[in-house]
This record gives C-alpha cells, structure tokens and sequence, in this order.
C-alpha cells in the first residue's frame, strides 16, 4: 500500500468515522483533561492527523493559535463542516502531510499526534521533524496503538488481510518500549508515560515528551 492508498482509505471512511463512537469515552476524556492542563493560553499548537476535528475543537479554544491538519480531504471537509457549525478563531484546519508542512524551526510550544505515529511509513524522519517545529522545550504529546504489544494475531494475521482488501490502513508494527526509544532518539526527554484507558489495557500509552 502506498500513501496515495491511504489517503483513498481515509476519504472513503471520512463520513462514517465521523459519526462513529468513541470507543472509551472515558479514557478520552481523561486523556482532553490531560493534554489541556499542559497547554497555555498562548501556546501555538500543532495536531498531526486530527480526523474529522473533535480533539481539535475541544482544545483549540485554550491556546493562541492552533493548527490542525490531516492527510484525508474527506476528514478535513467534515472537521471544517464542524468547525463551521462552532467558530473557534485560533483554530484552522489543513490538508497536509508531515513533509509538506513548512519546515519553520521553532515554530510550535506544543505538537500533538493522536492515534497517529502508528500510521507514518517514516517513524524516526517524523520525530525529528516534530522536533524540529518545537520551540525549545516544546511538548510532543502523543497517544499511539502499539501494535506490537497486541494480540499477535491481529498484527500477523487480521491487520494484513484487511489492508489486502483495502478495509484498513498502513500501520507501523512497534512495541511501547521501542516509540519510547524513537522518541528519546529524536531529541527529546520522555516525562510521563501513561494508561488511559478505562476498559481493559488497550495497548495506547499517552507520551508528554520535552524538547531537549
């Protein structure tokens, strides 16, 4: 699967995610109450892969400025539909991959990657542009599927007969004690490491790295 079939995956799925629910509600909340206590009123934050906006709309009214952005025109036109229905003027949504956004150094007090790094062919070359963006000690704060501490059946067996079919998308297979080794890579310092989930243990750590 290339990124172009990605992008095809995520158009054709873009109204059903929209009115999908979230699987632990609980467990997002806990992760929003999180992330916002980090977040200052003049932060200008980034969110990588923000979907059809739900994350970016709860938060965005908390910063300076904050910039959204998604690979999926589909998930970007149902975000702007939201965003329309409820104006929020520091927030902008934006169709873009990691390698088109501007490569402005310190651009970001804080970059966001939900339910994301899993979905990137290039996990270390990401890091290190988030890195990059950061302004110093900037926040990465991510919550990633670690595909490698599931069920090996769903990485050996389920996850490629779906992509095959093309009923899911590229997923990086990694452990949670290998994305914290890529991230300390990269540059930054690892200062919480949690579980948010609230129905069983779903594998997704929640990462707030600092800039070094």
């Amino acid at each position: 699967m290339s990124v172009a079939d990605d992008v095809r995956f995520w158009d054709r799925t873009s109204r059903q995610y929209a009115t999908s629910a979230i699987a632990d509600q609980a467990g997002y909340e806990r992760t929003l109450d999180q992330t916002r206590a980090l977040l200052k009123s003049d932060d200008r934050v980034l969110e990588l892969g923000c979907g059809t906006g739900t994350t970016a709309l709860r938060l965005a009214g908390d910063v300076q400025d904050y910039l959204a952005t998604d690979i999926s025109a589909g998930m970007i036109a149902v975000a702007n539909e939201k965003h329309a229905a409820s104006p929020i003027p520091a927030l902008t949504f934006r169709i873009a991959t990691v390698e088109a956004l501007a490569p402005v150094a310190g651009q970001f007090n804080a970059v966001l990657g939900f339910n994301y790094l899993h979905l990137v062919r290039d996990l270390p070359g990401t890091l290190c542009r988030i890195h990059a963006w950061l302004a110093a000690e900037g926040l990465f704060i991510s919550k990633t599927p670690c595909v490698g501490d599931m069920n090996p059946l769903i990485r050996l067996a389920l996850l490629p007969a779906m992509r095959a079919i093309g009923k899911a998308p590229y997923a990086g297979v990694f452990r949670a004690a290998e994305l914290s080794r890529h991230i300390c890579a990269a540059g930054f310092d690892i200062l919480a490491s949690e579980s948010h989930a609230t129905k069983g243990n779903d594998k997704r750590p929640y990462i707030v790295a600092r800039k070094r």
